[in-house]
Protein backbone atom coordinates (compact mmCIF):
# COMPACT_ATOMS: atom_id res chain seq x y z
CA UNK A 1 0.00 0.00 0.00
CA UNK A 2 1.19 3.50 -0.94
CA UNK A 3 1.64 6.01 2.09
CA UNK A 4 0.57 9.30 1.57
CA UNK A 5 4.24 10.72 1.38
CA UNK A 6 4.75 8.63 -1.28
CA UNK A 7 1.50 9.03 -2.97
CA UNK A 8 2.15 13.22 -3.51
CA UNK A 9 5.50 12.66 -4.28
CA UNK A 10 4.50 10.81 -7.85
CA UNK A 11 1.90 13.50 -8.40
CA UNK A 12 4.65 15.99 -7.92
CA UNK A 13 7.51 13.77 -9.94
CA UNK A 14 5.01 14.16 -12.63
CA UNK A 15 5.95 18.20 -12.95
CA UNK A 16 3.43 20.92 -14.32
CA UNK A 17 1.48 19.50 -17.19
CA UNK A 18 -1.89 20.22 -18.88
CA UNK A 19 -3.65 18.66 -15.88
CA UNK A 20 -1.27 19.40 -13.10
CA UNK A 21 0.26 22.49 -11.89
CA UNK A 22 2.02 24.36 -8.73
CA UNK A 23 1.75 27.05 -6.74
CA UNK A 24 3.90 28.26 -3.89
CA UNK A 25 1.25 29.70 -2.22
CA UNK A 26 -1.90 32.18 -3.31
CA UNK A 27 -0.97 35.72 -3.25
CA UNK A 28 -3.83 37.06 -5.75
CA UNK A 29 -6.87 35.51 -6.37
CA UNK A 30 -7.52 37.04 -9.65
CA UNK A 31 -4.25 35.56 -11.14
CA UNK A 32 -5.25 32.15 -9.48
CA UNK A 33 -9.10 32.68 -11.07
CA UNK A 34 -6.65 32.17 -14.42
CA UNK A 35 -5.48 28.74 -13.67
CA UNK A 36 -9.18 27.56 -12.47
CA UNK A 37 -10.67 29.22 -15.62
CA UNK A 38 -8.38 27.65 -17.73
CA UNK A 39 -8.50 24.38 -16.11
CA UNK A 40 -12.82 24.49 -16.02
CA UNK A 41 -12.39 25.35 -19.98
CA UNK A 42 -9.87 22.74 -21.13
CA UNK A 43 -9.91 19.31 -20.02
CA UNK A 44 -9.89 20.25 -15.76
CA UNK A 45 -7.25 19.69 -13.93
CA UNK A 46 -5.36 20.21 -10.43
CA UNK A 47 -3.55 22.50 -8.87
CA UNK A 48 -1.08 22.00 -5.68
CA UNK A 49 -0.53 24.49 -3.57
CA UNK A 50 2.51 24.86 -1.63
CA UNK A 51 4.74 23.33 -3.71
CA UNK A 52 7.69 24.85 -5.35
CA UNK A 53 8.21 25.17 -9.50
CA UNK A 54 10.67 22.09 -8.63
CA UNK A 55 8.93 20.51 -6.66
CA UNK A 56 10.12 20.94 -3.68
CA UNK A 57 7.20 20.93 -0.74
CA UNK A 58 6.87 23.69 1.27
CA UNK A 59 3.89 23.97 3.13
CA UNK A 60 1.10 26.57 2.99
CA UNK A 61 -1.66 27.54 5.94
CA UNK A 62 -4.63 25.50 4.33
CA UNK A 63 -7.19 27.42 5.71
CA UNK A 64 -5.74 31.23 4.23
CA UNK A 65 -4.99 29.26 1.05
CA UNK A 66 -8.59 27.60 0.93
CA UNK A 67 -10.15 31.23 1.35
CA UNK A 68 -8.22 32.54 -1.64
CA UNK A 69 -9.19 30.12 -3.92
CA UNK A 70 -12.51 29.82 -3.01
CA UNK A 71 -12.45 34.43 -3.66
CA UNK A 72 -10.73 33.07 -7.10
CA UNK A 73 -13.62 30.07 -8.02
CA UNK A 74 -16.70 32.35 -6.70
CA UNK A 75 -15.83 36.00 -7.05
CA UNK A 76 -13.24 36.30 -9.99
CA UNK A 77 -14.97 33.83 -12.35
CA UNK A 78 -18.03 33.91 -14.35
CA UNK A 79 -19.73 31.87 -14.33
CA UNK A 80 -18.20 30.31 -11.08
CA UNK A 81 -15.51 27.42 -11.10
CA UNK A 82 -16.47 23.95 -9.51
CA UNK A 83 -13.72 22.48 -7.63
CA UNK A 84 -12.70 19.88 -4.80
CA UNK A 85 -10.28 19.91 -2.47
CA UNK A 86 -8.04 18.07 -0.55
CA UNK A 87 -5.30 18.43 2.22
CA UNK A 88 -2.09 16.43 1.94
CA UNK A 89 -0.07 16.10 5.62
CA UNK A 90 3.63 15.44 4.79
CA UNK A 91 6.49 15.92 7.90
CA UNK A 92 4.73 18.48 8.92
CA UNK A 93 3.69 20.56 6.22
CA UNK A 94 0.31 21.26 4.34
CA UNK A 95 -0.27 21.03 0.68
CA UNK A 96 -3.53 22.17 -0.43
CA UNK A 97 -4.82 19.89 -3.71
CA UNK A 98 -7.48 21.78 -5.46
CA UNK A 99 -9.20 19.54 -8.68
CA UNK A 100 -10.88 21.59 -11.03
CA UNK A 101 -13.11 19.07 -13.46
CA UNK A 102 -13.76 19.69 -17.47
CA UNK A 103 -16.74 22.29 -16.93
CA UNK A 104 -20.16 21.73 -19.01
CA UNK A 105 -20.92 25.64 -18.51
CA UNK A 106 -17.82 27.19 -20.89
CA UNK A 107 -16.45 29.58 -21.42
CA UNK A 108 -15.47 30.46 -17.86
CA UNK A 109 -14.05 34.44 -17.35
CA UNK A 110 -11.75 35.86 -15.35
CA UNK A 111 -13.21 39.24 -14.15
CA UNK A 112 -10.04 41.76 -14.14
CA UNK A 113 -9.68 45.21 -11.40
CA UNK A 114 -10.96 47.19 -14.18
CA UNK A 115 -14.21 44.97 -15.49
CA UNK A 116 -12.65 43.49 -18.24
CA UNK A 117 -12.77 39.79 -18.52
CA UNK A 118 -10.77 37.37 -20.10
CA UNK A 119 -10.96 33.61 -20.58
CA UNK A 120 -8.05 31.40 -20.76
CA UNK A 121 -7.24 27.66 -22.00
CA UNK A 122 -4.59 25.04 -20.68
CA UNK A 123 -2.04 24.73 -23.45
CA UNK A 124 0.58 22.42 -22.24
CA UNK A 125 1.86 23.79 -18.82
CA UNK A 126 0.77 27.05 -19.38
CA UNK A 127 -2.63 29.52 -19.13
CA UNK A 128 -2.88 31.16 -22.71
CA UNK A 129 -5.59 33.82 -23.01
CA UNK A 130 -8.30 32.55 -25.26
CA UNK A 131 -9.14 34.80 -28.26
CA UNK A 132 -12.70 35.11 -29.21
CA UNK A 133 -12.77 32.15 -31.92
CA UNK A 134 -12.59 29.80 -29.34
CA UNK A 135 -14.89 31.23 -26.81
CA UNK A 136 -17.39 31.73 -29.66
CA UNK A 137 -16.62 27.60 -30.10
CA UNK A 138 -16.94 26.32 -26.71
CA UNK A 139 -20.51 28.87 -25.93
CA UNK A 140 -21.84 26.77 -29.60
CA UNK A 141 -20.30 23.19 -28.33
CA UNK A 142 -22.53 23.99 -25.29
CA UNK A 143 -25.94 25.34 -26.74
CA UNK A 144 -28.70 22.45 -26.63
CA UNK A 145 -29.81 22.72 -30.41
CA UNK A 146 -29.50 21.64 -33.65
CA UNK A 147 -27.69 23.10 -36.21
CA UNK A 148 -27.42 23.56 -39.40
CA UNK A 149 -23.98 24.38 -41.46
CA UNK A 150 -24.61 25.64 -45.08
CA UNK A 151 -21.61 26.67 -47.15
CA UNK A 152 -21.21 29.87 -48.60
CA UNK A 153 -18.56 31.63 -51.19
CA UNK A 154 -16.18 32.19 -47.98
CA UNK A 155 -16.08 28.85 -46.81
CA UNK A 156 -14.97 27.56 -50.51
CA UNK A 157 -12.27 30.05 -50.56
CA UNK A 158 -10.78 28.29 -46.91
CA UNK A 159 -11.20 25.04 -47.83
CA UNK A 160 -9.04 26.06 -51.49
CA UNK A 161 -6.41 27.71 -48.68
CA UNK A 162 -6.43 24.71 -46.92
CA UNK A 163 -5.51 22.49 -50.29
CA UNK A 164 -2.16 24.16 -50.52
CA UNK A 165 -1.21 25.03 -46.80
CA UNK A 166 -1.28 23.04 -43.65
CA UNK A 167 -3.45 25.48 -41.87
CA UNK A 168 -5.13 28.95 -41.42
CA UNK A 169 -5.44 31.78 -38.70
CA UNK A 170 -8.19 33.93 -38.44
CA UNK A 171 -6.06 36.92 -39.15
CA UNK A 172 -5.08 34.98 -42.51
CA UNK A 173 -8.77 34.35 -43.65
CA UNK A 174 -9.96 38.03 -42.85
CA UNK A 175 -7.24 39.32 -45.16
CA UNK A 176 -8.15 36.19 -47.70
CA UNK A 177 -11.67 35.98 -47.66
CA UNK A 178 -12.16 40.24 -46.78
CA UNK A 179 -14.41 39.72 -44.30
CA UNK A 180 -14.47 41.37 -40.58
CA UNK A 181 -13.36 39.41 -37.97
CA UNK A 182 -16.73 38.38 -36.33
CA UNK A 183 -17.57 36.87 -39.86
CA UNK A 184 -14.40 34.70 -40.12
CA UNK A 185 -15.03 34.19 -36.19
CA UNK A 186 -18.40 32.70 -37.18
CA UNK A 187 -17.42 30.64 -39.94
CA UNK A 188 -14.41 29.08 -38.35
CA UNK A 189 -16.17 28.38 -35.16
CA UNK A 190 -18.90 26.63 -36.90
CA UNK A 191 -16.41 24.64 -38.79
CA UNK A 192 -14.67 23.50 -35.71
CA UNK A 193 -17.94 22.57 -34.06
CA UNK A 194 -19.02 20.72 -37.26
CA UNK A 195 -15.86 18.72 -36.74
CA UNK A 196 -14.82 19.84 -39.95
CA UNK A 197 -12.04 22.00 -38.67
CA UNK A 198 -9.85 21.34 -35.22
CA UNK A 199 -7.64 24.33 -33.83
CA UNK A 200 -3.48 23.40 -32.51
CA UNK A 201 -1.54 26.01 -31.17
CA UNK A 202 1.64 26.41 -32.54
CA UNK A 203 4.26 29.32 -32.67
CA UNK A 204 2.07 31.14 -30.48
CA UNK A 205 -0.75 31.36 -32.26
CA UNK A 206 -3.99 29.18 -32.65
CA UNK A 207 -4.21 27.25 -36.18
CA UNK A 208 -7.05 25.93 -37.75
CA UNK A 209 -6.38 22.42 -39.94
CA UNK A 210 -8.90 19.90 -41.59
CA UNK A 211 -10.69 17.47 -39.09
CA UNK A 212 -8.07 14.27 -38.99
CA UNK A 213 -9.96 10.73 -40.02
Amino acid sequence: MVDQEQELQNLISQGEHLHQDFKYFVQDSRKIARSLCAFANTDGGRLLIGVKDNGAIVGVKTDEEFYMIEAAAEIYSKPPVTFVSKIWKIAGKSVLEINIPESTKKPHFVINQDGTRESFIRIDDENIIAPSVITKIWIKQNQKKDRLMRYSGAEEILFDYLELNQHITVSAFKKLAKLSEKSCVEIISNLVVFNILQYEFEQGEFRFIEKSE
